[in-house]
């Protein structure tokens, strides 16, 4: 947001100017059990931040959240920054040793947890030497505090906290797609930057707009979809607690008919080709769909437009500068490619000793970002190395055409070269799906018999497809569409792929075997 004062709350803005301005009977949220007004959502969060000074916590401390998309998220979220306490949500389909480790590294006071969820991190809760405090939301508290008792206890007049704008509000901590979480720390005036920016300039939302967001709110994209972007023009969120599949992402679309859809490619492509689903529709008032987490194949934003009649608009973003920052854009959309920067950002692609590149040439994506995050948690060599002065390394590489639009190559450490010539994995992957059989695809480099790189090919077959022929027929197809040096020399049929629980691929698991 411009022009922020010093004094500054993210909660003040976000949900307190929405009830100033007569809101405060506005749906905010629904997960399809129960419904919050932002009038509602603003005593209980009033009522949080008391509950957590009751608890001990204060100005600065961190409290974990491990819970679903209820409505009870986004009163501990807000709640905790309006204390001026310092949220920390968490992906939700973690091991209890990987809670441990992020449970210890952030140093939680306090842990809310849904009920679903306890069993997860119950055996590991009592062993973290800061956590003095766990409730849990829904159902029963197993012997802990129960959210809704605590609240109920509480009054609803809270002094929001004094915060300054460029104090951090909340972590997230990244997906962890190349190793170990990184706890990534986020500023009160992050959330309102990415609001102005994709959201406004790009989206385009306003006040009478329903969102339905697959990625989870403790993903930064989901943050963004679900949360900041309503709630900046008093628009209102369908929340779902469960797993993002077709069935259940269909059902939810016909149930409340959002305006706006947020998904993943990996979705996408899912929705498309469940056949239990191929009489089902997008909504009459669905008028855009988004796309993050991973480029989006150029055949499925094809697909998708020519039978729901809207075009999914295909960017990037990152944990560390907490949305898209390069976009496709309504009457703007060139598939295969993430589109052109968001209006606020800047770009630059730069090679290995940080020369700026020429159209056409691959190079690393810098981005200058008014949400780029403070940096890591406890982690100095590699916050130096990604946050540099104004510009972030996103550790992604790119294209750049003549017309100022951006092509994805690949992370940084899964770019390859083979007969001395980069090869994307992405571009093989995006090849191998316009194939008829196969679902999903994953490509990583692989030693031949003289030591020497070439691509390997993990894919994920439709349940109709044909096996016998395959895989020369893939390797052909590979060689008409990208090239015949680019052609996967091995292909592995598997059942899934690994991923991270915001849908991106670990290579780097299918490269160690």
């Amino acid at each position: 947001m411009s022009g922020l004062p010093d004094s500054y709350n993210a909660v003040t803005w976000l949900l307190d100017r929405n009830v100033e301005e007569g809101r405060g009977g506005k749906l905010a949220f629904t997960d399809t059990v129960s419904d919050l007004t932002y009038g509602e959502l603003q005593t209980q969060s009033r009522r949080l931040a008391n509950m957590l000074r009751r608890l001990g916590v204060r100005r600065e401390e961190r409290v974990a959240m491990i819970m679903l998309d209820t409505v009870d998220f986004p009163i501990v979220f807000l709640g905790a920054i309006r204390a001026g306490v310092v949220p920390v949500p968490l992906n939700t389909l973690l091991t209890a040793e990987q809670y441990a480790y992020i449970l210890a590294d952030c140093r939680a006071k306090v842990l809310f947890v849904s009920e679903a969820l306890w069993p997860a991190v119950r055996d590991v809760a009592g062993r973290m030497p800061d956590l003095e405090h766990v409730v849990v939301a829904g159902g029963d508290a197993h012997g802990q505090k129960k959210l809704s008792d605590e609240i109920a206890k509480e009054s609803d007049t809270f002094e929001t906290a004094r915060t300054h704008s460029d104090e951090p509000a909340f972590w997230l901590y990244s997906s962890g797609s190349t190793g170990m979480p990184k706890g990534v720390r986020h500023l009160h005036s992050n959330l309102a930057a990415t609001a102005e920016t994709y959201a406004s300039q790009v989206l385009g939302i306003r006040e009478n707009d329903v969102g339905l967001s697959a990625a989870k709110l403790f993903f930064a994209y989901g943050l963004g979809n679900a949360l900041t972007f309503p709630m900046s023009v008093g628009a209102s969120t369908v929340l779902n607690a469960e797993r993002p599949t077709p069935a259940r992402m269909f059902e939810l679309m016909q149930r409340y008919n959002p305006s706006i859809f947020f998904g993943v490619p990996t979705l996408f492509a899912a929705m498309l080709n469940d056949e239990a689903q191929k009489s089902a529709s997008g909504g009459a008032r669905l008028r855009v769909c988004t796309s993050a987490g991973e480029a989006l194949p150029e055949s499925v934003g094809n697909h998708w437009r020519s039978r729901f009649g809207v075009d999914i608009l295909d960017g990037v973003g990152s944990t560390e500068l907490l949305h898209i920052f390069l976009s496709n854009a309504p009457g703007d959309v060139k598939y295969g490619t993430s589109g052109r920067p968001v209006p606020g950002y800047a770009v630059r692609l730069v090679d290995d000793g940080g020369a700026d590149v020429a159209d056409g040439d691959v190079g690393e994506l810098l981005v200058n970002a008014p949400s780029a995050a403070e940096g890591y948690w406890n982690q100095r060599s590699k916050s130096r190395q990604t946050f540099e002065g104004g510009w972030t390394r996103t550790g992604d590489k790119y294209t750049r055409d003549a017309e100022g639009r951006y092509t994805y190559c690949g992370r940084a450490d899964d770019m390859f070269k083979v007969s001395g010539i980069w090869v994307s994995p992405f571009e093989v992957e995006s090849a191998l799906i316009t194939h008829p059989a196969i679902l999903e695809a994953a490509v990583v480099p692989e030693a031949d018999g003289e030591g020497l790189l070439k691509p390997k090919a993990y894919v994920v077959l439709k349940a109709d497809a044909k096996t016998d022929g395959l895989h020369d027929a893939l390797k052909e197809h590979v060689k008409q569409a990208v090239g015949p040096w680019k052609y996967p020399r091995w292909i592995e049929v598997v059942e899934a792929l690994p991923k991270t629980a915001t849908g991106k691929i670990q290579r780097f698991k299918l490269r160690e075997g």
